[in-house]
């Protein structure tokens, strides 16, 4: 399967943030990528298993834990 190598203002219109962002994740080496001459550029899947790695699920309600007010 082919993979589609993204740059990085790609990946930040992605994530929605700036171009800062995932070269910052580029310079701490916490995303997968591929350098091609001097251009940097990121497969779609490190940006799947990246955004995956990260995602926080939230915590189910527990019976009893919620409290009745006075």
């Amino acid at each position: 399967m082919a993979d589609r190598y993204l740059t990085v203002a790609q990946v930040a219109e992605l994530l929605g943030t700036t171009d800062r962002f995932p070269r910052r994740l580029i310079a701490e080496r916490r995303i997968r990528f591929v350098k091609v001459g001097r251009h940097v550029r990121i497969p779609e899947s490190a940006l799947s298993a990246f955004i995956e790695a990260n995602t926080v699920q939230p915590i189910g309600l527990r019976r009893g834990s919620l409290r009745r007010a006075a």
